[in-house]
């Protein structure tokens, strides 16, 4: 009798560990992670595991990372220009900046689309003068899995008694392994949209968890059938 409820209680705990990995599928907006402060940057992503691009050497068009644009191509600047683009707070560097089709303006590709090589369950970036016609949406393949606009980030500030940066904050997004997604599109209506240092991280393989669990639950029954022998 005490075999079978330790076979019972094992088997209840592996249910109960598939139970807590099932997936919300979605992806998140995070801006309590917040960023680190950079000299000469910004913020940039503080997540662990992630690898960052900051626009130094303009964009890229090949490899993990693929920038493109439906009208021209992505815009790389730095500073500010009066009426066209503004440099994020104590951003000197290079960085991203996109506007509407319609203006006359730096940018004005309307939107910029980043694809990835592989699934992220990760992407930061620092949001620059966070306006309402700023958007950002996530794809698996031809699928939308969410889209916020600058409306949806708070405009209070993550990032310690920094209030300077009250419309400048290193936004995050997360998402499960089944809300995993492999393009970015960023799009604004009007001038403009600025954003620098991109963080990503890959998804973990879909069968990885599963052959943890696995593993485990193999391994529990194995203790379970050592002790069954000795009494």
């Amino acid at each position: 009798m005490r075999i079978m409820q330790k076979v019972l209680l094992a088997l209840s705990g592996t249910a109960i560990v598939f139970m807590s990995v099932k997936p919300a599928s979605a992806v998140t907006l995070d801006i309590v992670t917040g960023g680190k402060e950079v000299a000469g940057q910004g913020l940039v992503s503080k997540v662990s595991g992630t690898t960052t691009f900051d626009f130094e050497n303009g964009i890229s068009t090949s490899g993990f990372v693929k920038f493109s644009s439906p009208t021209g191509s992505p815009a790389v600047v730095q500073g500010s220009k009066s009426g066209e683009y503004g440099a994020p707070f104590n951003d000197t560097s290079h960085y991203l900046t996109i506007s509407s089709t319609r203006d006359n303006a730096v940018g004005n590709t309307g939107s910029v689309s980043v694809k990835f090589a592989q699934p992220l369950d990760y992407f930061g970036l620092y949001w620059g003068s966070i306006d309402d016609y700023n958007s950002i949406a996530f794809y698996k393949g031809d699928t939308l899995l969410n889209q916020y606009s600058g409306r949806d980030v708070p405009k209070t500030t993550a990032s310690g008694n920094q209030t300077s940066l009250a419309d400048n904050q290193y936004v995050n997004f997360f998402a499960d392994t089944k809300g995993a997604f492999d393009t970015v599109v960023l799009s604004s209506t009007a001038p403009a949209f600025e954003s620098d240092n991109f963080a990503y991280r890959q998804a973990p393989e879909p069968g990885s968890v599963l052959g943890l669990l696995t593993v485990g639950a193999v391994g529990a029954g194995f203790v379970l059938k050592r002790k069954c022998c000795f009494y």
